[in-house]
């Protein structure tokens, strides 16, 4: 949200043009050698170095003390996405040269950084973050099975039938038709989760099921249904996951380089506000 405020707030320099920015009120503190500027910089830099702290976690079983894979992955999304905000402030919406390519590159992370994350959720895990095996995913599938039976009232195989949602697709299909497919049964579940929401109520009675186990039952179905896609569709996404790896490094190590450039050239001219 801030940094929403100090881009709103600057908008005035930011679309003024080259030659007239010198002469705006803002300039001295929203130039990228300015106070404001610089200071998105450095924060900026911070965030970025922090980032890479995320592989070493996941290559270094030694750091399992700082916290689960899950959560580090959460955190490092999270400061990930202020990126492009903060390099917006600190180019002052303009950039080239090294620092532009490493501007592109950083925010081309940042883009690939959201469908990594989108399909790192799509292989079932536990909530230390570590991948499940086929056999405990299915332990999981028949213990939910068995909730919803129990709190809906009814027979395990009628639950299953309701909750049946196989379908076929192409095990060699490319990386966009696999992603397409994801996004399709995230859509379909969505659905399927409304409209298993009044069978229930319908199957079980109005009377026998309580909002609150009518809730737990649908969050409950909507769960068995994800691990039923994700399960089918396993094999596509790791293939896929391995393609956005070897599209994510590249970029991101090209990043680190421009930015390490970058931040040596300043600080050694002395292009800084701190001293």
């Amino acid at each position: 949200m801030l940094l929403l405020v100090v881009n709103v707030f600057g908008a005035s320099y930011y679309v003024s043009p080259m030659a007239e920015r010198v002469r705006h009120p803002l300039h001295p503190i929203f130039r990228s050698s300015g106070w404001v500027g610089q200071s998105a910089g450095i924060l900026a830099f911070a965030i970025f170095v922090f980032l890479w702290l995320y592989p070493l976690r996941k290559r270094w079983k030694a750091l399992a003390f700082t916290g689960a894979i899950g959560k580090w992955l959460d955190v490092h999304v999270t400061a990930a996405l202020s990126l492009p905000l903060l390099l917006a402030i600190h180019s002052a919406w303009r950039s080239g040269g090294v620092i532009g390519l490493g501007t592109d590159a950083m925010l081309i992370v940042c883009a690939s950084g959201v469908v990594g994350r989108y399909l790192y959720t799509r292989i079932p895990r536990a909530r230390s973050g570590v991948e499940l095996t086929r056999d405990e995913v299915t332990e999981e599938r028949r213990a939910i099975i068995a909730q919803i039976a129990e709190s809906a009232k009814l027979p395990v195989q009628k639950v299953e039938e309701m909750l049946a949602v196989a379908s076929p697709y192409d095990a060699n299909a490319g990386a966009l038709a696999v992603l397409r497919r994801l996004v399709t049964d995230d859509i379909r579940r969505w659905r399927m989760a409304r409209a298993l929401r009044r069978r229930f109520m319908q199957l079980a009675g109005p009377n026998s099921i309580s909002p609150t186990a009518l809730k737990r039952v649908v969050r409950l179905a909507s769960r068995e249904i994800a691990l039923e896609q994700h399960v089918r569709m396993l094999d596509a996404t790791h293939r896929v996951f391995r393609y956005w790896h070897v599209a994510h490094r590249p970029f991101a190590i090209t990043a680190l380089l421009a930015v390490g450039i970058h931040v040596v050239v300043v600080v050694a001219v002395g292009a800084t506000w701190f001293y």
